[in-house]
């Protein structure tokens, strides 16, 4: 049986990520930014919440981790690399181990380059990525501590997955990334349609996410960028766009 995934909206545009493996009723929360809005959904899915899974450490993927804990007797499991940086880690994790959710088996993938240690957690049925703030619809994350070298080198990590892959990223910037990806990339046909779907949504007060890496593809100017130099040089016009 498969997982069941959903978006939970918390904080001003963040999204933490509701992850049940249905063979076992075994459930994650990944990113868990505050605990409220966490907590209404986990009451109304049983109460019952088994992993908390953070992919990096900024304080708006990692807010509500202590409260849930406390609350549901969760165990945490995060980067090794920025556990001096975390609440205290239940699993430690590095690069390729994988995780158990009952019977959904995760990997882990190193993705430096928006945090020096930030990780991204991949399962394949269905197959989906949580990547936190390396890839978003439309956009990749600030390169705040690692190198443009790095980002490059972690998205040209996503080129093997399945273009079916949910991109469950850590905000919502669809919106604002479509109107820097149409910039750089006037005449691409599938950015306008994908643009146009994002302000239907948008207008609906729907989230724009989870995309395909397939959409990712055809569409986002950072995963697409054929160079470490051209992403540079993106992300440079899109710090100031």
């Amino acid at each position: 049986m498969p997982l069941t995934i959903r978006a939970i909206p918390v904080l001003s545009d963040n999204y933490a990520w509701f992850v049940r493996d249905e063979a076992t009723g075994i459930t994650a929360v990944v990113d868990p930014g505050e605990a409220t809005a966490i907590e209404r959904v986990l009451e109304k899915e049983g109460g019952r919440l088994d992993f908390i899974l953070l992919t990096h450490h900024h304080q708006d993927h990692i807010g509500g981790t202590d409260a849930l804990r406390a609350r549901y007797n969760a165990k945490v499991a995060g980067p090794a690399a920025e556990q001096h940086r975390m609440p205290h880690l239940d699993l430690a994790l590095n690069d390729n181990d994988r995780i158990e959710l009952g019977q959904s088996a995760g990997q882990v993938l190193a993705m430096p380059g928006h945090t020096l240690g930030h990780i991204a957690y991949y399962f394949d049925h269905p197959p989906a990525l949580f990547c936190g703030d390396v890839l978003f619809s439309l956009g990749c994350g600030r390169l705040f501590e690692g190198t443009a070298e790095q980002m490059f080198a972690s998205l040209g990590r996503l080129h093997n997955l399945p273009e079916q892959t949910l991109v469950c990223c850590g905000h919502e910037y669809t919106a604002s990334n479509a109107l820097f990806a149409q910039h750089v990339d006037p005449d691409n046909q599938a950015l306008a349609a994908r643009t146009q779907e994002v302000r239907t949504l948008r207008d609906k007060g729907l989230p724009t996410v989870p995309s395909t890496l397939g959409q990712e593809r055809a569409t986002n100017p950072f995963l697409r960028a054929g160079s470490a130099q051209t992403l540079a040089s993106l992300r440079k016009q899109k710090d100031v766009f």
